[in-house]
């Protein structure tokens, strides 16, 4: 066919589409770049859900075997491990920047070593916060935890080491996997972990208690993470993993850098809540306070998991989208994003509303904790809608490679304006736990407008730029080869 018989075929397409109204291609546009974030976001959730139920498994049996053991685990958990837990997640979300966008530039080769690079980073990170399980005792005694709680907890939280290293392989692995919107092969190893967790967790604690407790969790994530290793190593893989490279040892501190800006980014977000859990116990009738601030805190984290799997997934769409070029998509999926995530939050936040009465029994027969649970619904509920934007707006930063900036806008929107004013709300106003947690939400709306005005007025044309800078800097075809045998 000739070129002018090719145009004229052409021509008549091109009129059906402008024939199209607007309206009928955004809604189509926007169905489809739903599409694209159900398709990550929903093995995402479930994964996280699964990983997240590990610990609260465990947690269920250890409370039949005795009040100090479920106590000494419950303060590892959320003190101990979770500062761990959160550095290590947040470290490894750098991974989610330059995998995204390697892979969305066609330079699937660097992906292996953006990983292996990360292992490195973490691993050595991993050291210096054993120290933390190490010393975990006397660290809870001045934090004024009870004496017999904090010596149980402190030898718990040694027998918990290795699920320090496991974290440290395990969230590298995941963005690596992610990155490449291979998210199905996570939720089902992390459902069958889960579905082998239960059953051995019940045995192991029942028969040995927390030392039980300790080995079935280690073995759970251990198996996480070689199963995941397996899958990459499988072929499934094949293009973006080529083994092990030396190449994986260089531009370390420049790799740090951005690992520890991303740390610190989300870090900020989560210890400001666990920080009012902290405030909370300084108050009048603090064991009241502190119980109905924790079944709150209970329920946002499992409807965190919700927007967990936004954040993975509008970061995954941004970083490609910019890796590829393509700047408006890019702005695009993250609009879609939030809208379709505010819808969610919207209905868990109406459900919560209107149980705000009932919900609190499935965590306490106490009337007086129950009664304040209610008070708080309201709060919750704000807490809950404002996760339908906020999250989504940290993986477009994360996408993006905005992780040092938005760092500082933690800093400055979360410590040094809505904590000082829960504070003096909650201390000074006699609000209480409604003041802090006001306070708190306050820094969380001022972080979320100073974020939608980041994405509003980027200058996303430049970010491609940078994407592709960043991305061209570590493009050696030579260097590549050079595997370890």
């Amino acid at each position: 066919m000739d070129e002018d018989s090719t145009s004229n075929y052409s021509v008549p397409l091109l009129t059906n589409k402008n024939e199209n109204s607007n309206q009928v291609s955004f809604s189509r546009k926007f169905w489809e770049e739903n599409k694209l974030v159900w398709y990550i976001a929903g093995p995402c959730i479930l994964s996280a859900i699964f990983q997240f139920s590990l610990a609260f498994t465990t947690q269920t049996w250890v409370g039949h075997v005795g009040t100090l053991e479920l106590a000494a685990f419950g303060l590892q958990n959320l003190v101990i491990s979770g500062l761990s837990y959160g550095i290590m997640l947040g470290m490894g979300s750098a991974l989610e920047t330059l995998c995204g966008q390697a892979y969305g530039a066609g330079k699937l080769t660097l992906l292996g070593i953006y990983m292996q690079r990360s292992w490195v980073i973490l691993l050595g990170t991993a050291l210096p916060l054993t120290l933390i399980s190490v010393f975990a005792t006397p660290i809870l005694l001045i934090l004024g935890q009870k004496k017999d709680i904090a010596e149980l907890a402190g030898t718990f939280s040694i027998w918990m080491i290795p699920q320090l290293y496991m974290y440290a392989l395990n969230f590298p692995m995941q963005r690596f996997l992610q990155a490449q919107s291979k998210v199905m092969p996570l939720a089902w190893i992390s459902f069958g972990i889960l579905v082998i967790h239960v059953p051995l967790s019940w045995f192991c604690v029942t028969r040995w208690g927390l030392v039980g407790a300790a080995a079935s969790l280690n073995f759970s994530w251990v198996l996480v993470v070689i199963l995941q290793y397996a899958y990459i190593v499988s072929g499934r893989c094949k293009d973006a993993w080529s083994g092990f490279s030396w190449k994986a040892l260089t531009e370390l501190l420049d790799f740090l850098w951005l690992s520890v800006a991303s740390s610190v980014m989300l870090c900020l977000e989560y210890w400001a809540f666990m920080i009012l859990i902290v405030f909370a116990g300084v108050l009048k009738n603090a064991e009241v306070k502190v119980d109905a601030a924790a079944i709150c805190m209970n329920v946002e984290g499992w409807i965190f998991m919700v927007p967990l799997g936004y954040i993975a997934a509008v970061s995954v769409r941004v970083s490609n989208e910019l890796g590829a070029g393509n700047a408006a998509d890019a702005k695009f999926s993250v609009w879609v994003t939030v809208s379709v995530s505010l819808v969610t939050q919207t209905a868990f936040a109406a459900l919560i509303l209107v149980t705000r009465y009932d919900f609190p029994r499935l965590f306490t027969d106490d009337e007086i904790v129950m009664k304040e649970v209610s008070n708080l619904a309201v709060y919750l509920c704000t807490s809950i809608i404002l996760c339908g934007v906020q999250p989504v707006l940290t993986g477009m930063a994360i996408g993006a490679g905005w992780q040092t900036i938005v760092a500082y806008v933690n800093i400055t929107t979360y410590y040094l304006i809505g904590l000082p004013i829960g504070v003096f709300m909650a201390f000074k106003l006699n609000w209480g736990l409604e003041g802090l947690w006001v306070g708190t939400q306050i820094g969380m709306c001022l972080q979320t407008i100073v974020l939608i005005i980041m994405c509003w007025r980027a200058d996303w044309d430049k970010e491609v730029q940078l994407s592709k800078d960043r991305v061209s800097e570590d493009v050696s075809t030579g260097e590549e080869q050079k595997l370890i045998h």
